[in-house]
């Protein structure tokens, strides 16, 4: 298979993945998910690694989470960032496991923006 084949095939799996688990969110918190971009790539860019995110990372929210957008202060849009060869590379190139880790790290960063932080998600499960 092509890499462009390998990528966009990736990016299919992921793409479903992210809308069935968005389906099975409750009912109030659809309309704040559906409202948050996700970006798919490749992994982590040069200038992300200088910032401080580690090559290996599967995914990232970045922007203000949903609780300080409520209190007014000025933001840009937040956007939840998967690496989609880091998360193959994480499945061992099990197409199964792959669809689970592209639902967990989803839901791990939508914890985030809803302003949870690493101690939270791990008592919630999701960490």
């Amino acid at each position: 298979m092509r890499a462009e084949a390998a990528w966009q095939d990736l990016v299919r799996r992921a793409e479903a993945e992210i809308e069935a688990t968005v389906g099975s969110l409750p009912a109030e918190l659809l309309e704040e998910v559906r409202a948050l971009p996700v970006v798919l790539e490749p992994e982590p860019t040069r200038a992300m690694i200088s910032d401080g995110i580690e090559p290996d990372t599967l995914g990232l929210f970045l922007g203000l989470s949903f609780p300080d957008m409520e209190s007014g202060a000025q933001y840009l849009p937040g956007q939840i960032v998967l690496f989609l060869e880091n998360l193959w590379l994480y499945a061992r190139g099990d197409p199964r496991v792959f669809r689970q880790e592209v639902r967990t790290t989803y839901l791990h960063e939508i914890g985030h923006y809803l302003g949870l932080d690493e101690d939270d998600l791990f008592d919630r499960g999701m960490g």
